[in-house]
């Protein structure tokens, strides 16, 4: 009997020495991809022509659609997708059958998981070839459950089925990937109910209704977002207070009102706002023009939704857009207000308290848009490369300079 409970001792502590060394073996100390500061304007162009041709209203019912994506794509799109669902940071390889994924995650103690996940080509979609977390390799046979179990922790498993569902097809091929799918009568719709989960219905009904109320109250056909932002963002600071997430609180507040800013109406992401309250019609301004708050707006939601560099770059994708022929110019006023927006969602992702503290008690424009009138707007391409030396030339990165510091000198900013 001794003997007996010695070996039993004697294996749990082999056990427990086991796990230790394993555990060791695969938190790291330091994140093995960087962030991201390479997002360009192109990206964003890309990414833009890509959900135009694959726009999903446009599609034949049943009908087999192809979309081929270059390595860069792939990298950036899961980049982002990575970063707004898991929170973590993510790069990837293409080769000849085969995509390789390396991906770091926070782990508690201001450790690192690092991940290396190798999939190689299947017959219809790619099979897990192998896994690794820090230095410690694990059989292929525990990548998928391992995974789902980080998908559903983070409360994006239905985003992913839903997703997985339309593909029938990926090749892997170096430097690029195709993907076949088929949009089934129903599929847009799965998808986007996907998208929108119930916590995030019952929170965009919250804020529609606030809205409602705000808009209801005010005479007038224009308002300033300046009477608009503050009680949205109380609201999100009640129900944070009430123990919800204060950044999905702001990301919500954000969408609710950047839907309405545009003229948008909910009911595009949740069908079910048909029957809610509805805003009274407004046309928002800022600094006394209908198209500032718009910019300042959509940057902040990009900013909220997703990474910095992609804020930084979308903002910058519009203007350029804008210089372009047929574009109403390249506006520094309009950057202006990009920046200032992408300062504001930036805030409400990793200060949240503090946005809502410094925003409580804040009526005017001037505490988080500044004065850009004197900047120089409805630049043709031709005039702003050859005066600012297009993007990265100095004249361009002086101005930039100069916004930059407006931007930081505004109260809610500081």
């Amino acid at each position: 009997m001794r003997t007996l409970l010695e070996w039993s001792i004697g294996s749990l502590l082999a056990l427990a020495l086991a796990a230790l060394l394993a555990l060791a073996a695969a938190v790291d100390g330091a994140p093995q991809v960087a962030p991201r500061d390479d997002v360009l304007p192109a990206d964003v162009d890309r990414a833009v022509a890509l959900a135009k041709a694959n726009d999903p209203r446009q599609a034949t019912p049943g009908q087999l659609q192809r979309v081929r994506l270059s390595e860069r794509d792939v990298d950036l799109l899961l980049y982002q997708a990575a970063h707004r669902f898991l929170d973590a940071r993510t790069r990837v390889h293409l080769q000849a059958g085969r995509l390789l994924v390396q991906a770091s995650l926070a782990a508690p103690l201001g450790r690192w998981l690092n991940l290396e996940l190798g999939l190689r080509q299947g017959a219809a979609l790619p099979e897990v070839d192998h896994l690794r977390i820090g230095r410690l390799p694990l059989p292929a046979a525990l990548a998928a459950p391992l995974l789902r179990a980080i998908v559903a922790r983070h409360g994006v498993r239905e985003q992913a089925q839903a997703a997985l569902q339309m593909v029938e097809h990926v090749t892997l091929a170096p430097g690029r990937m195709v993907v076949t799918y088929r949009f089934n009568p129903g599929s847009a719709r799965g998808l986007r109910r996907a998208l929108v989960t119930p916590a995030d219905e019952e929170r965009l009904h919250a804020y529609d209704a606030r809205l409602a109320q705000v808009t209801h109250a005010l005479t007038g056909e224009q308002v300033s977002l300046a009477r608009l932002l503050p009680p949205l963002l109380a609201l999100a600071a009640e129900r944070t207070a009430a123990g919800g997430d204060a950044v999905e609180e702001n990301r919500a507040a954000l969408r609710v009102l950047t839907l309405f800013a545009n003229q948008r109406p909910l009911a595009l992401i949740v069908p079910a706002a048909t029957s809610w309250p509805q805003p009274r019609p407004l046309v928002v301004t800022l600094r006394q023009r209908s198209d500032t708050p718009l910019h300042f707006l959509i940057s902040a939601l990009v900013a909220a939704e997703a990474d910095t560099p992609l804020a930084n770059a979308v903002g910058l994708w519009k203007e350029l857009s804008d210089a372009r022929q047929g574009g109403s110019g390249f506006s520094f006023n309009d950057l202006a207000a990009d920046r200032a927006g992408t300062r504001l969602g930036e805030l409400a992702v990793r200060e949240p308290g503090q946005l809502h503290s410094r925003l409580a008690a804040s009526t005017r424009e001037d505490d988080f848009m500044p004065d850009a009138h004197d900047l120089p707007e409805s630049l043709p391409e031709a005039e702003f490369v050859a005066r600012y030396g297009g993007v990265g030339g100095a004249a361009y990165q002086r101005t930039l300079a100069e916004i930059e510091a407006r931007v930081a000198a505004l109260p809610l900013f500081r």
